[in-house]
């Protein structure tokens, strides 16, 4: 028993003067006139002090070379290739072509067929013939699509203004509005159409005259090439219910 204490007592006078010599060498190195090497020194009072911290540089850190930045300084825009309008026709021979058979849903709701104008062969600017109807209407009438069918193309020419081209199912013809004020809100190019949908706005974008707005309305038929914006006009007006003057 009396080995125990003694060797306890020994144990806490030992701990204790390790403690006391630290704690010196921390506090008061120089008193001691040695120092413990695994201490780490003390900052002094004045280096602690907010105005005479050291700023530590930054580095930037490396860029790598596998993955170099890109170039900004440019930005490249893709010109859109320039359509013609109207839609160019195509050297077909109108005996042969195939011709729109069934009739077409009014683009306009509200025109009856009594109102509407056989302008297909009207002469117009630079030797043109018209190749299409106007349908006049109020600005911000709805425009229908005449038939089922594909969106194939929202175009937005110097002439015929916001345009829509519309194949049919069987993509033989394609049905084209112009001078639209504005598309039918979620419209886009590859929707499938019902007879009925509301695709647009009449308007008078384009070279249309602000004072008459309406919608230029024509049918074509497509060549074996399926360019939306070629093809062999026919007449729409019969197609509308209208008789043509023989």
């Amino acid at each position: 028993m009396m080995r125990f204490l003694i060797f306890l007592l020994g144990t806490i006078l030992g701990t204790a003067l390790t403690l006391f010599v630290v704690l010196m060498q921390w506090n008061a190195p120089d008193k001691l006139g040695w120092s413990i090497s695994w201490l780490p020194k003390p900052i002094p009072e004045e280096a602690a002090s907010v105005g005479s911290i050291r700023a530590i540089p930054l580095v930037a850190a490396p860029v790598s070379k596998a993955y170099p930045e890109p170039d900004m300084s440019t930005e490249i825009i893709a010109e859109p290739t320039p359509m013609p309008w109207p839609p160019v026709i195509a050297d077909i021979n109108p005996a042969t072509a195939p011709v729109q058979t069934s009739g077409l849903l009014m683009p306009i709701a509200s025109i009856k067929v009594s109102e509407l104008s056989d302008t297909f062969n009207d002469a117009r600017s630079g030797g043109r013939v018209h190749d299409a109807i106007d349908i006049m209407a109020a600005k911000g009438t709805p425009v229908i699509a005449v038939n089922d069918g594909k969106l194939v193309k929202l175009f937005n020419s110097k002439k015929g203004g916001l345009t829509i081209y519309q194949f049919d199912p069987t993509e033989t013809h394609a049905y084209y509005y112009a001078h639209l004020d504005s598309y039918a809100p979620g419209v886009k190019e590859g929707d499938s159409l019902m007879r009925g949908d509301v695709i647009g706005y009449v308007g008078s974008t384009g070279n249309a005259s602000p004072e008459a707005p309406h919608l230029h309305f024509a049918v074509f038929v497509l060549g074996p090439e399926k360019k939306w914006w070629q093809g062999t006009a026919i007449n729409p007006y019969p197609l509308l219910g209208g008789s043509v003057k023989k």
